[in-house]
């Protein structure tokens, strides 16, 4: 793909958010707010919408074209899981249902080859067994994809983390990935969403729709990462599992801290709150885009851990 290409894919996907904006606004569909809300203002969750088709358009330009810039048959899980998304975003879907469509996303994924069946070395285990890979990987997928669904609290975080994601992957990467097309696409196409996350009047939001389609990508891209074709560029040394927890290491820990709390108060693990740790800085008076730097720079930290540094 040419930077023509990208400059167009940014085109499309500002093109796509703004009309949706419009349509919207015009439907009278807003985000509620309320208890929950870090936003005082109107806002569409239409934002992971546009990103989703803008990455449908262009891959069915591709297609028709004959020429195969990644395997297309990925747009189908990211296609369930995007679907999922615009059905929660207004009917608030619930949360066994879509925990159930996850574990269906899942396996689907297992069946196309994206598979956790090696530790390399981790806890002194390498090669595992086949059942015990998928029942590993299909819980991997869902810690996965819900992490991503809880940092969407703030302006850009999950955009941010998803782009980091797909570029360090790539960039550590010895070659251009099979994925490195679809990635970029999804990176270029989330480009425009920062300007209308940033807006001070009336936002677009990446929604459900969004984040559970970033989060389904993200956990291709560890599950490549974790795969025996991925091979880290020879001025690089890192344990494959070490490296791709460290690429998320901020949704899981965030994950992790706000499950326990919420058991400790005896209330379900998916109940939303603001306790997340993102929400607490919101609290203590920081900007949206300066907890999204404060994240993104202690994540980049961490990545040296994998490394030996």
């Amino acid at each position: 793909m040419s930077p023509l290409s990208y400059f167009l894919i940014v085109l499309v996907s500002l093109i796509i958010s703004y009309g949706l904006k419009l349509w919207f606004t015009r439907l009278q569909k807003f985000d509620a707010i309320n208890h929950r809300s870090v936003h005082q203002t109107k806002a569409t969750k239409t934002g992971g919408m546009a990103v989703f088709l803008s990455l449908f358009l262009c891959s069915l330009y591709y297609y028709l074209q004959a020429v195969q810039i990644f395997d297309f048959s990925l747009l189908i899980p990211l296609g369930i899981m995007f679907v999922v998304g615009v059905y929660d975003d207004f009917y608030n879907a619930d949360f066994k249902l879509k925990f159930f469509l996850q574990i269906i996303v899942a396996k689907i994924l297992i069946d196309q080859g994206f598979i956790i069946d090696n530790f390399h070395g981790v806890l002194g285990l390498n090669e595992i067994p086949r059942l015990a890979s998928q029942i590993f990987t299909v819980f991997v997928f869902l810690v996965i994809v819900n992490a991503i669904n809880f940092i969407d609290g703030i302006d850009g975080l999950a955009i941010t983390e998803a782009i980091k994601v797909i570029v360090l992957v790539e960039f550590f990467s010895a070659e251009f990935t099979p994925l490195y097309s679809l990635g970029m696409i999804t990176v270029f196409g989330l480009l425009p969403l920062y300007y209308f996350n940033y807006k001070k009047d009336f936002k677009v939001f990446l929604g459900d729709a969004g984040s559970l389609f970033l989060g389904t990508l993200i956990a291709i891209y560890l599950f490549y990462v974790l795969g025996s074709d991925y091979s880290l560029d020879p001025i690089y040394s890192a344990n494959k599992p070490l490296l791709a927890m460290s690429l998320i290491a901020y949704p899981l820990f965030d994950l992790l801290r706000v499950f326990i709390i919420r058991i400790r108060n005896k209330k379900s693990p998916f109940s939303p709150d603001q306790n997340h740790l993102h929400h607490l800085l919101v609290k203590k008076g920081y900007a949206h885009f300066t907890i999204v730097l404060i994240v993104l720079t202690f994540s980049l930290i961490f990545l040296l851990i994998p490394f030996g540094v």
